[in-house]
């Protein structure tokens, strides 16, 4: 039961940190304040920190891990791509990193609970992850 829902935790932080670090992307080049930048930057760096920790404990478990939704991927998209041709200012970059922020935060914390037998390797990953995306709302307030 610690291998499946060990196994199962590390593929839905892969899905997480994946989905941020495209989620960052998708806006990071229409960002006109320099303080944000940065702070979307630095947290996509350390998205991808993560995700080679991630690869490297699937790797020991011979799993491949796990791709973002392609249904959630896609409504993120659009609804990106719509807010910024109605309003690209770093306001909006700001709502729309803090709504993907606490949907992480939430879906997170709710594997950590379901896959409760994880080891702690693993449920540590998820926390500084939830740490992770919890701090960027934080940082990017001021935009709102």
């Amino acid at each position: 039961m610690i291998e499946q829902d060990t196994i199962k935790l590390l593929r839905e932080c892969d899905a997480g940190v994946k989905m941020g670090v495209a989620s960052i992307d998708d806006v990071l080049d229409q960002v006109h304040s320099d303080t944000l930048k940065d702070n979307l930057t630095e947290c996509k760096k350390q998205h991808e920190q993560l995700e080679g920790e991630i690869q490297t404990l699937l790797e020991k478990y011979h799993d491949d891990g796990k791709e973002p939704n392609p249904i959630a991927k896609s409504m993120s998209w659009v609804k990106t791509n719509m807010k910024m041709s109605m309003d690209p200012s770093d306001q909006t970059i700001a709502d729309l990193m803090t709504d993907g922020c606490n949907m992480g935060v939430k879906a997170l914390n709710q594997y950590l609970n379901q896959y409760e037998a994880a080891d702690e390797v693993s449920k540590d990953i998820a926390k500084r992850l939830i740490q992770l995306e919890a701090q960027l709302a934080v940082d990017i307030r001021a935009f709102l």
